[in-house]
């Protein structure tokens, strides 16, 4: 059975990954595409789904906070194609371990957010308009103390 090549235009494939036209343009001149963006009869970009779906890594690889250059050196490896494995899964490895740390911190802040939250619920439902000072939750003893926790904060 023949492949079926999906053409889709710049917006259409904006629209679909949630880039906007000029990020598509940045992504294709810093060499973030595994394959090169094709042109159609008068010189428009033409896209594949695999664009779109290529694309789609790229989105969630940045909201995780995967710097470009390092976004760029793995497109470069996926380009190149296998044999290069081990060098991907580093720099996989590498992003994992940061991705991880940053959900330690925010799992740290929606705690003193919870903590927080659970304070103003109980002046709300007391009617006690009066300033207090509340000190954010003591982490337990295995828990490594951190600066935002460990500083006493004011209800405001």
């Amino acid at each position: 059975m023949a492949e079926i090549t999906t053409s889709l235009s710049i917006g259409q494939v904006a629209e679909r990954t949630g880039l906007s036209v000029h990020a598509l343009r940045f992504y294709e001149r810093e060499g973030l595409f595994v394959n090169p963006v094709r042109r159609g009869p008068g010189g428009r970009r033409v896209y594949s789904q695999d664009d779109v779906d290529w694309l789609t890594v790229c989105v969630i690889l940045r909201a995780s906070g995967m710097p470009l250059p390092a976004l760029s050196r793995y497109a470069d490896l996926v380009r190149e194609g296998a044999g290069n494995e081990e060098e991907r899964l580093a720099l996989m490895r590498g992003h994992q371990a940061h991705v991880t740390t940053q959900i330690g911190r925010l799992t740290e802040s929606l705690d003193l957010i919870r903590f927080k939250v659970g304070v103003y619920e109980d002046l709300v439902e007391q009617g006690d308009a009066a300033t207090h000072q509340c000190h954010a939750p003591s982490p337990s003893a295995d828990e490594e103390r951190t600066p935002l926790l460990g500083h006493e904060a004011v209800v405001e």
